[in-house]
């Protein structure tokens, strides 16, 4: 008799889900060791072209971070070098190779200063002295660097390690983890005697060298890469030891770093986030705010009401409670701060004010133009159909001799749909002319005086 059992079902989803997960994120079947130390072995070399690489991507990229071009940026450090050394620098401690890690480091310390000689003197013309957003980006680390260069650092050694390159990938980590920025950076700062620039841009650098090269003995221990093997096993035990010593002085720090980025990035946020809650519920203008993690102070210019101790101490407490404490609110603020907001809002009504005069007389203006184009028009019309009463009277005179007497009146009309004027010209006639010869006259004095004139509604009547 088959017996049922209620968490077979389960079971067997739960194997099947491991089995596609295991599928889906197993990179070991397709890892080529051999392959992959070659070619990290080919890519720390300097010499010769790798060093004019280098300075042409630097000087590509100091240009680019001087016109604050992102696309320039990034294309110096598609095709910089510098990713090979420190790369061999992770991979030299996950197979046990001191003299791999040697001439990484060698390599990576000349290329290192390369690059900051060459950025030096890039920035040294003092045209290009100019401080861009792009430079100062480069200053300030947080604890998005240390994700991006950790996560950047894992996908670059799994691209590298496959039998079937994936050249997208690589790319991509180079734009990502951003090298040389830092680099460029760091030389703006020596050539300018700025030493926040340079201290903030190394350190920036110093962040991402140690997290590619850990994500590389972090990947290179877990692929299980063939080991160095030497002869003398006591020396291969002191070279394990050094080793792993020096793995144990860079895990270190980096683990330090991360926290006290995280530490710097948390209590910004939480700084920024008071500050802001305060702008809108107390209606107050915050400039030039300044947020230093080391020293715990806040420092910023108020426009608008004053800022009051209890506000301050509301906000030390709030910052304590979440593990910030002893930090110190440095508020630069006017005692005639009300009167500032209340002459902003008396200029801000008399401007609204102004702006409602100049609206009212720009329709009066359009109202005044409507009013001059009817005019116009009407002046037109008027003289154009204007009368030349004197000369139209010579030549009827002189044409017709039995005219004796000549008139000329306007005849306004309606169907109360529209109103009509016809002009209208009055001949008086002798005695000595019949009638027929007079209607006759008449009829061709009218058509004459309908061309002459371009008026079909003109009339000819007799005069009585």
């Amino acid at each position: 008799m088959e017996t049922n059992h209620p968490n077979s079902p389960l079971k067997s989803i739960w194997q099947n889900f491991k089995l596609l997960l295991k599928s889906t994120l197993d990179i070991r079947e397709d890892t080529n060791h051999d392959a992959t130390i070659e070619e990290v072995k080919a890519g720390i070399s300097i010499k010769g072209q790798g060093a004019w690489v280098l300075i042409f991507s630097i000087l590509i990229a100091s240009a680019g971070l001087n016109t604050s071009s992102t696309a320039v940026v990034i294309g110096a450090m598609l095709i910089s070098p510098l990713m090979g050394p420190i790369v061999g620098i992770g991979l030299s401690l996950g197979v046990n190779d001191v003299d791999l890690m040697r001439k990484a480091i060698n390599n990576f310390g000349i290329m290192v200063v390369l690059a900051i000689f060459t950025s030096f003197l890039f920035f040294s013309i003092p045209i290009f002295q100019k401080e861009t957003p792009e430079l100062i980006a480069r200053t300030y680390p947080d604890v998005r660097d240390v994700i991006i260069a950790f996560a950047g650092g894992f996908a670059l050694i799994v691209a590298l390690s496959r039998r079937n390159k994936q050249f997208n990938t690589i790319a991509g980590v180079a734009i990502a983890t951003a090298l040389m920025p830092p680099l460029c950076t760091a030389g703006y700062g020596l050539a300018t005697r700025k030493w926040d620039f340079f201290g903030g841009a190394m350190f920036l650098f110093t962040i991402n060298t140690i997290f590619i090269a850990l994500a590389t003995f972090i990947i290179v221990k877990s692929l299980k890469f063939p080991m160095q093997e030497y002869l003398n096993s006591s020396k291969s035990k002191r070279i394990s030891r050094l080793l792993y010593l020096v793995a144990f002085l860079i895990l270190t720090p980096s683990i330090y770093m991360f926290y006290g980025l995280y530490k710097k990035t948390d209590f910004e946020q939480k700084v920024n986030t008071i500050i802001t809650n305060f702008n809108l519920d107390k209606d107050v203008v915050v400039l030039n705010q300044k947020v230093n993690f080391q020293n715990k102070t806040v420092s910023f210019a108020t426009v608008g009401k004053s800022v009051t101790n209890e506000d301050v101490k509301e906000w030390s407490d709030k910052l304590e409670k979440q593990g910030y404490s002893g930090v110190k609110f440095e508020i630069t603020q006017s005692v005639e701060n009300l009167e500032t907001q209340n002459m902003l809002e008396k200029l801000e009504s008399t401007y609204f004010t102004t702006q409602q005069i100049l609206n009212k007389k720009e329709e009066i203006i359009v109202k005044q133009e409507k009013e001059l184009l009817v005019l116009q028009k009407q002046l037109y019309l008027s003289e154009k159909s204007k009368i030349p009463f004197d000369q139209i009277a010579n030549e009827i005179k002189i044409n017709y001799k039995n005219v004796d007497e000549i008139a000329f009146s306007r005849l306004i009309k309606t169907n109360f749909n529209t109103i009509d004027t016809i002009p209208i010209f009055y001949l008086k006639w002798n005695n000595t002319i019949s009638n027929n010869r007079i209607v006759s006259d008449e009829e061709k004095i009218e058509k004459w005086l309908r061309l002459k004139l371009h008026n079909d509604k003109l009339v000819v009547r007799k005069l009585n």
